[in-house]
């Protein structure tokens, strides 16, 4: 590709990718799946390795997420919640894996592995014990002060009651619905008359958005804490496994299905186990978060544009299944985007009875020659929105 067309692309991805992270973040209506974004990110990626010159600080390969709406006051992140690289295959793990021992002098680590939430992230800050602010990520460095709605989360204390917990303490965590919470509360709607709901991940976003705490107290939202933002004025534990345990200890809902992995090995047989039980859990989740254990270990390899170098996501693939297209509908966006969609034979993906599907604009639909009757491959990738490959 000459440097013009290289430029022109870029610049065109740039801005797709900007326009579909304010519909994800900060409208919390995404009109394409995650894999389809993780595409677009890739390719941009590969297009500023190959013309480094063409890299900007405001690439959205350099930055996390969105900036903050104006509802909520402003919060700074003193340490940055960054976002994660991904890996896909189990050769992609070997890769980071084999990337982040060259860069620790082939010292051996552990690693702890977790399962991915679909939900929201948010950062929690104790003084003296005492819940005092509660954040959205934001674009990482910049949140929103949901501390008001996050009280109202059961699951969140209000007040550390163990006696060695740190002066100031941040943890970080992602609010979620349960699923079957989530079936409850659309039976409700529906019964009142009301459209339900979409997705548990855009419902739990919207909810902790709510600029009145007694809407969002209504919401059955949930937390799992998921790492240590900082600590100062007490001894934590020198490792993010012991760590975990530590905030149990306090009080914090962290996650049982935590494992500490040994090796690579150990590490794949668990990747296999919940891609295949993933769906008997009552929270949506679309892979793993792998992290490696000593903090010793991550400080040093600190991390590079958005992205820790200590810490991986790995996606389970996603889910496919063969249906018939009944028809091509036209939807006006917010902002005026006329937006194609397929309506289709109901069928079962991932738990889900699918009925609609995004066909992302009418450049997809001719590339992909789809046509009204045509027997299609529809992929819920992520829990967001179906699309047709």
């Amino acid at each position: 590709m000459s440097d013009p067309e290289a430029t022109k692309r870029i610049r065109d991805l740039r801005d797709e990718i900007n326009h579909h992270t304010h519909l994800y973040h900060v409208l919390d209506s995404p009109i394409i799946s995650d894999s389809q974004y993780d595409s677009l990110i890739r390719e941009l990626r590969d297009l500023e390795e190959a013309h480094p010159e063409l890299l900007t600080a405001d690439s959205p390969t350099q930055l996390v997420g969105a900036v903050a709406t104006e509802s909520f006051a402003g919060v700074d992140h003193p340490i940055p919640l960054l976002s994660l690289a991904n890996a896909f295959d189990e050769e992609g793990m070997k890769i980071w894996h084999r990337r982040a021992q060259n860069l620790l002098d082939d010292a051996s680590f552990d690693m702890v592995s977790e399962l991915k939430i679909d939900g929201l992230a948010v950062a929690l800050t104790y003084e003296e014990g005492k819940l005092v602010r509660g954040a959205t990520r934001g674009n990482g460095y910049h949140g929103e002060d949901v501390t008001q709605n996050l009280r109202t989360i059961k699951s969140i204390p209000h007040i550390i009651t163990d006696p060695g917990y740190p002066k100031l303490l941040e943890v970080r965590g992602e609010v979620y619905i349960p699923k079957s919470s989530f079936q409850l509360l659309n039976e409700e709607r529906t019964h009142q008359g009301e459209a339900p709901y979409a997705n548990p991940r855009n419902t739990a976003a919207g909810s902790l958005r709510q600029l009145d705490p007694s809407v969002t107290a209504l919401r059955p939202l949930d937390i799992f804490i998921y790492s240590l933002g900082y600590a100062e004025g007490g001894a934590m534990p020198d490792n993010h496994w012991d760590t975990l345990q530590q905030l149990q200890i306090f009080g914090f809902k962290v996650n049982p299905n935590n494992v500490l992995c040994t090796s690579l090995a150990d590490l794949m047989n668990y990747f296999s186990l919940w891609s295949e039980k993933k769906e008997e859990l009552d929270y949506g989740v679309d892979g793993l978060v792998v992290k490696i254990n000593p903090f010793s270990f991550q400080q040093h390899l600190g991390s590079v544009g958005r992205e820790p170098r200590w810490a991986i996501a790995y996606k389970f693939p996603a889910t496919q299944e063969i249906t018939k297209l009944k028809r091509i509908g036209l939807s006006i966006g917010r902002t005026g985007t006329i937006n194609p969609y397929a309506e289709l034979e109901p069928v079962n993906i991932g738990g889900a009875t699918i009925k609609m599907a995004s066909l992302h604009n009418e450049e997809d639909i001719r590339r992909k020659d789809i046509r009204v009757g045509d027997w299609v491959i529809v992929e819920r990738a992520g829990e967001v929105i179906p699309h047709i490959i």
